[in-house]
């Protein structure tokens, strides 16, 4: 019976453990507190392995003193009556009492505890995702096999000041190629920063990809750079905002993309992290040969999704995204909530339906996703960059700031500058939530995040 529950501890975590803990860094904190009480558990252990050999000890030399004695006049010894009887004794009972001491196993409580605690422990997949992750990191990032090796990671603050000095390389040259150009707006097209002496723009999509996420190809020139601007929104003189308008900043021209400063609180995030850790649950692809949710290596994710009925804080968070936008969150999806694992990345896609994905979307009713909208709910050290390869676009996570873009043109044709991906996490925890609004609902509203539809 015995041997039954010690096997089916043994067993139980295979068939119970939580699956893909390096797809989410905020679940493997969950580990270091396992790990931290089994490491209290191992050093009582071993205090009590302390405390065992130490009584051994004292008899040993407690012995040793009486049979040193004993033997230098062995009949004179046992001669005396209590000095017999103590002999007698010992080895009677004694003895069998050091016996007991010394087959005495100190580990069963922590025994149990490992028992019970591998039912949370990773397994061979995370181990594997996450020996994968670092394979990732380090050809995304150009990292150098020995120093990765030794756990030496770049500096975050360095991996952004090489990929600033690329871009100010490539300005300084614009600025003395402008007075050569005839049409500033010609040029802006034709001329792209360049590695290794191949145009960005004819580089194949992962090695775009790399490169935003490294800092490096950004091509914008200074006079499309212009055109970018900081302003104060309060969403069409929305009575929330009129006072306290939201601060918006542009990112990119084309596709617009519009990042809102201080959008959502320390405090709102985290009750949104509070309420998504229970149910993440690994981030799935669809699957076009078979038509079904499935894992795969380029999304290495947790998401969960809240519901506006559920807590007061995301149905405040889903107005504020309507009455930002004017555009209606009722046919939107559920709030989505994204925590990415060890080197956790999305690869480029997109968040529309395509013309050969007809059905993506029919379950809901609601249309094609005209709209993103992106909360970043952490700073990440570094990597983790959201960037558009199409366009050479990149933007960084900062924690309480959200970005926007429309995924449909105004005839509601998809715009496939949108094409975007989630850098790897380089160094940093990064958590996200996002909004997908769709084209029901929006027939009569007025979108005011934008001038117009691209």
């Amino acid at each position: 019976m015995i041997w039954g529950v010690l096997m089916m501890g043994i067993l139980l975590p295979q068939c119970s453990a939580h699956p893909g803990f390096f797809t989410s860094i905020g679940q493997m904190t969950d580990l270091i507190h396992n790990e931290k009480d089994l490491v209290t558990s191992l050093k009582d252990y071993i205090k009590a392995e302390e405390d065992k050999l130490e009584q051994i000890k004292k008899w040993a030399e407690k012995l040793d003193r009486l049979t040193s004695t004993a033997t230098k006049d062995p009949e004179g010894f046992v001669g005396h009556p209590v000095n017999a009887f103590k002999l007698m004794k010992r080895l009677n009972t004694e003895w069998s009492e050091l016996e007991n001491l010394i087959l005495k196993d100190m580990s069963d409580g922590f025994i149990s505890n490992l028992t019970i605690q591998r039912q949370y422990f990773p397994n061979d997949e995370d181990q594997v995702g996450a020996a994968k992750a670092l394979f990732r990191l380090q050809d995304t990032y150009n990292l150098d096999t020995n120093t990765i090796s030794k756990g030496n990671l770049p500096d975050p603050e360095h991996q952004r000041a090489n990929g600033n000095l690329v871009y100010f390389e490539y300005i300084m040259s614009k600025e003395k190629d402008a007075n050569k150009s005839a049409s500033g707006d010609q040029s802006d097209q034709k001329t792209t920063p360049k590695k290794k002496g191949i145009a960005v723009d004819y580089l194949p999509e992962r090695q775009k990809y790399e490169m935003l996420c490294r800092g490096e190809g950004i091509k914008m020139t200074p006079r499309r750079q212009k055109r970018l601007f900081c302003r104060y929104h309060d969403g069409n003189r929305n009575p929330k905002f009129i006072l306290a308008p939201a601060k918006q900043e542009d990112e990119w021209d084309k596709p617009r993309i519009i990042r809102f400063h201080d959008i959502i609180s320390d405090a709102e995030i985290e009750i949104v992290k509070d309420l998504a850790k229970p149910r993440l649950s690994r981030a799935t692809v669809h699957d076009p040969e078979t038509g079904k949710l499935t894992t795969a290596q380029y999304r290495v994710s947790k998401s969960a999704w809240l519901s506006g009925y559920e807590d007061p804080v995301v149905s405040r968070i889903n107005m504020r995204i309507q009455d930002l936008t004017g555009l209606d969150v009722s046919t939107a999806e559920e709030l989505q909530v994204a925590n990415y694992g060890v080197g956790g990345q999305y690869e480029p896609h997109f968040d529309f339906a395509r013309k050969d994905e007809p059905d993506a979307f029919r379950e809901l009713g609601t249309g094609n996703r005209i709209a993103t909208w992106l909360f970043y709910m952490s700073d990440v050290s570094a990597g983790g960059a959201t960037v558009f390869p199409e366009v050479g676009a990149s933007v960084w996570p900062k924690k309480g700031t959200a970005v926007f873009w429309y995924n449909l043109f105004a005839s509601g044709e998809g715009d496939y500058s949108t094409r975007h991906a989630a850098c790897p996490v380089l160094v940093g925890n990064k958590w996200v939530s996002n909004k997908w609004l769709h084209e029901r609902g929006q027939e009569f509203r007025r979108p005011c995040t934008l001038s117009e539809l691209e």
